[in-house]
């Protein structure tokens, strides 16, 4: 199942995704179970915003072993994590707002999982019974600012840097999928799910021990090797196996 967040006419609603056509309105969230009220749309009269707003965005650091290795460093032993505001959050076709505090902005395309309950230590054997599902997402990041701070909050947490979309595939085994960022139509990542050093299961644990995680909140899993620069006007897009294209354009912030 698809499950889109969705606007027209003022109105904000989620929506399932029946085929490459039409949403069928949720009668109110799609935590529990769905219930739709019988209305349908052609999905080409509705805007598509972030498919949910979440309290938080854990994100994980170096979870590939080779893009640990461009970054300057061997793969960490344990997840490296660090947050990214809500703020920061914007979805399929919003634009990305490139800082004046920064020269250097980088593209980074992941899996993301979005939590479909309240829980904490959650055990990895029972991790997908706390998953709403599957989202593509862009982990944005003013590099120089990194590199200048020494950490990550104010490099990855510019308003819109945290593309999401363009919707949740609840149906997905993330263990091996084929996972593309392009810009301008040219592919400068490529790679497997299964390249990822802490999995799915093993990173809900993780951070579950850490925090409580509630309903709607994402954790990015980690960016393949091949991270590059953006500039004004480019369009980058993350394309994951059996989710979908999430594309967004840079624009100047000033």
């Amino acid at each position: 199942m698809r499950i889109a967040r969705f606007t027209k006419d003022g109105g904000l609603s989620f929506g399932v995704v029946e085929d490459d056509e039409t949403i069928a309105t949720i009668a109110a969230h799609p935590f529990g179970e769905i219930q739709l009220t019988g209305e349908r749309q052609p999905l080409a009269d509705v805007r598509l915003t972030a498919p949910i707003l979440p309290s938080k965005v854990v994100a994980i650091g170096k979870n590939y072993a080779e893009h640990a290795r461009e970054m300057g460093g061997e793969p960490p032993a344990e997840p490296v994590i660090f947050m990214k505001p809500s703020t920061a959050v914007i979805g399929h076709r919003e634009t990305i707002a490139y800082p004046s505090l920064s020269e250097r902005v980088d593209y980074e395309g992941e899996l993301a999982v979005v939590i479909g309950r309240l829980c904490r230590d959650v055990p990895a054997s029972r991790a997908t019974d706390v998953i709403l599902g599957y989202t593509c997402a862009n982990d944005v990041t003013a590099r120089d600012l990194q590199r200048r701070d020494g950490q990550y909050t104010r490099a990855k947490g510019f308003d819109t840097f945290c593309p999401l979309g363009p919707w949740i595939e609840t149906e997905l085994d993330p263990s091996d999928l084929a996972i593309t960022t392009a810009v301008n139509g040219e592919t400068r990542q490529s790679s497997r799910t299964k390249e990822l050093l802490h999995g799915v299961p093993e990173l809900i644990e993780y951070v579950s021990k850490v925090m409580t995680l509630l309903p709607g909140d994402v954790i990015l899993t980690g960016t393949p090797e091949g991270v590059g620069p953006l500039e004004v006007g480019d369009e980058v897009s993350v394309a994951i196996e059996n989710i979908g294209t999430l594309s967004n354009t840079v624009v100047s912030r000033d």
